[in-house]
């Protein structure tokens, strides 16, 4: 009673992460015993990794600060990032806002319309940085599958990107969330100033049952081994994750919050106007599917990180 926790934020307002952070933010407090004061702040940078870091190593480990990183951030140490300063297995994890899908898309006047056409066609995308989906997913999919996307990086965040694909800078964007997609770009979807060429995850979206699944598009088994290890992280579609060395008792508290809030219906109805999916995963399991990862089979990550 009369703290404040904050919850950190690894990209520039505006984008999906920040939204779901402030969505959270607004409600999580009712859950918290005592019911702090919880307030939202960006700290951008690297894709996220300076806030992982930061919360990793610098962050107070009383349960005051939390935050939301990329999910595809916590397994750069797996794959070779020397920047990246933690061991993600030892992060407190506190729950995923939803299981996320990932798609790859082109602006209306690209001529690309479908995922057959990234094969001979180059596709200039926007990125955030080197540890960020929107850089990593185009990479892995160009070396895996012999896809042509060109990447620009460096923009602070997605809502950069989208700029960009405005302005003629980029042609298109992949990794880019479709729940995120829905609640800040509905309308491109609908007027079809965009076109959806492939989803990134384990399993495709019943939204989009027509666009192809990217481990449908493998063609052998390291193939599909290598694109399982990247795209797993989507079941981690929005972590949210604390300093390591967090009590177990506070992070008890924060995890039963965190799935308390999902399922309050202000947060929920706070949600559907927003256009925000909601499809939670408990602290307990990310943290069992970090673990898992980070023990794949030392080839088949050497192999992704070389990729």
């Amino acid at each position: 009673r009369g703290r404040t926790v904050t919850i950190l934020v690894g990209f520039t307002a505006g984008g999906g992460y920040d939204l779901y952070a402030r969505l959270l933010g607004r409600h999580i407090g009712r859950s918290i015993p005592g019911n702090p004061t919880v307030v939202p702040k960006n700290m951008d940078g690297a894709g996220s990794l300076r806030l992982a870091n930061w919360l990793y190593n610098v962050a107070p480990k009383d349960g005051s600060a939390f935050g939301i990183i990329g999910r595809g951030t916590g397994f750069d140490p797996l794959l070779g990032n020397k920047s990246a300063q933690f061991d993600a297995p030892k992060f407190t994890w506190i729950g995923s806002a939803n299981n996320e899908v990932s798609i790859c898309v082109a602006w209306q006047t690209t001529g690309i319309t479908k995922f057959e056409d990234l094969l001979t066609k180059e596709l200039v995308v926007g990125g955030t940085s080197a540890s960020a989906d929107t850089d990593q997913f185009p990479r892995i999919t160009n070396a895996v599958l012999g896809t042509k996307m060109r990447i620009i990086t460096g923009y602070p965040g997605g809502n950069e990107v989208g700029l960009a694909m405005e302005r003629g800078e980029v042609q298109g964007r992949c990794g880019w969330s479709w729940s995120s997609v829905k609640s800040t770009h509905q309308q491109w979807y609908d007027q079809k100033k965009i076109n959806v060429l492939v989803q990134l995850a384990l399993s495709k979206h019943p939204e989009l049952p027509n666009v192809p699944l990217i481990i449908d598009l493998a063609k052998t088994d390291e193939q599909r081994q290598i694109l399982k290890l990247i795209f797993a992280r989507q079941v981690m579609g929005r972590p949210f994750l604390a300093p390591p060395g967090v009590p177990a008792e506070r992070t008890a508290v924060l995890r039963k919050a965190f799935m308390d809030a999902m399922k309050d219906k202000d947060f929920l109805a706070d949600a559907d106007k927003a256009h925000m999916e909601i499809t939670p995963v408990p602290g307990d399991q990310l943290e069992t599917l970090v673990k898992e990862i980070y023990a794949t089979p030392t080839e088949i990550a050497q192999k992704a990180a070389a990729l």
